[in-house]
């Protein structure tokens, strides 16, 4: 039972005869008069009890648009509901309304419809729905928390998305569909052409030259059908939040731009989520489907509260890749985890693989080490200058050890990345 705002007003009034005759006669027969009030009006109120509800809400949403979630309120009672109904949403499903007014006449069914704007990625549940159902005096309520349960599968906002057809431009100059021929060891040899002014002379065929009695040379195009493995690392690094994203966002970003673009660029795809265990798998399956694949299985990752063991990956991308492959893992450059972690295991995948390792530097520090007009300030400068350090300490280590390094802040490393996937493709580096 709830009692609405009419129930004390009404109440409150009773303070008038009770100035006008004050006596226990007078409270008693008013606290009758209530008790009547209030038990005729939850008496005359439609039963929660009687109310069927169904939710119908979309499978999945993309971070930061809008949904809609339809609740169904089917009247079986014998009188008609007055209702206030709230929709158990939980906040970070960003519900616009989920506080509606309904009438429901006997036998007859209304929907609701709920805007959802989820703010975060991952699964977002609703278990029930609570049903008020007022009396016609408005008076007071009958209440019931009715079972209705339904889920959303927030995916990826994939914001990187923009920088798509220009990195999409550069991989067709290099596959020889726009004027640009790359030319060099290491890539496909595409066709033969006649000479001109400014080709490299290394480029020139001199058998097809002799037969023809004319000067030809050979153009070729980026290897294809290379093995390209992406590692998310998912350990408590990746819950950082830079430029108020997580860590772990800023790399699905980044990992999906890369996936998108290799695809394109002819080659296969696989993606590991992974920290002490494979959180997450997505094969390569030739279908044009990776995208789909891909936000489907990154939509539910969240950071865990534990450190990497970074000894299981040159077996995990073994498991994948047994082949050499460009093998790039998005984690953390912080100098304990990675030189404790990732440097002892580094040279067995330079070893075998081309190794990018990509990572977000936070921005902040750089604008911590140019403030210092008070003591607290270059302090801070001094903190931020020692973080930078140690980070181009171990920038250094991994380059040492014959991997490609990118760091970047959040905006700028999905497009980094794939400008290093286009750089080695062209030097046929993969």
């Amino acid at each position: 039972m709830a009692l609405t705002g009419r129930f004390i007003l009404l109440a409150l009034a009773g303070v008038i005869p009770l100035l006008l005759f004050p006596s226990g006669t007078t409270a008693l027969w008013w606290v009758l008069l209530l008790a009547a009030v209030l038990g005729t009006d939850l008496l005359l109120a439609a039963s929660p009890r009687r109310v069927i509800v169904r939710r119908t809400v979309p499978a999945n949403v993309r971070l930061g648009q809008d949904c809609a979630a339809v609740l169904e309120l089917t009247n079986t009672g014998r009188r008609t509901l007055r209702a206030r109904v709230r929709d158990g949403w939980q906040p970070s499903a960003g519900a616009a309304d989920p506080v509606q007014q309904l009438s429901v006449p006997a036998g007859e069914r209304r929907t609701m419809t709920v805007r959802l704007r989820p703010q975060r990625r991952g699964d977002l549940r609703a278990h029930h729905a609570a049903i008020r159902s007022f009396g016609p005096l408005g008076m007071a309520a009958r209440q019931r928390t009715l079972d209705a349960p339904g889920a959303v599968r927030v995916l990826p906002a994939f914001r990187a998305k923009r920088h798509l057809p220009s990195k999409l431009r550069k991989l067709r100059e290099l596959d020889g569909r726009a004027a640009v021929q790359i030319r060099g060891a290491g890539t496909e040899f595409d066709s033969l052409r006649d000479y001109v002014p400014g080709d490299d002379v290394r480029s020139i065929d001199w058998r097809a030259t002799a037969r023809r009695q004319a000067v030809v040379v050979r153009t070729w195009r980026p290897e294809r059908d290379r093995r390209v493995v992406i590692v998310l690392d998912t350990s408590r690094t990746s819950a950082a939040r830079i430029d108020d994203e997580p860590r772990l966002d800023t790399g699905i970003e980044a990992a999906l731009l890369l996936a998108v673009l290799a695809e394109h660029g002819g080659d296969r795809v696989d993606f590991l989520a992974f920290d002490r265990r494979v959180r997450a798998r997505v094969k390569s399956t030739g279908k044009a489907n990776m995208l789909n694949q891909l936000v489907t299985a990154m939509a539910p990752l969240a950071p865990e509260l534990i450190e990497t063991d970074w000894s299981q990956l040159p077996a995990q991308v073994q498991a994948v890749a047994s082949h050499r492959s460009l093998v790039v893992l998005l984690s953390a450059l912080d100098s304990g985890a990675a030189e404790e972690g990732l440097l002892p295991v580094l040279a067995q995948l330079t070893a075998r693989h081309m190794v990018v390792v990509a990572s977000v530097r936070d921005p902040y520090l750089d604008e911590l080490r140019q403030r210092r007009g008070t003591a607290t300030e270059t302090f801070r400068a001094a903190a931020a200058e020692h973080a930078l350090l140690e980070r181009a300490a171990v920038t250094a280590a991994i380059r040492q050890l014959g991997a490609e390094v990118v760091d970047a802040t959040p905006h700028e490393l999905p497009p980094a990345l794939a400008d290093t996937y286009i750089r080695l493709k062209a030097a046929g580096r993969l």
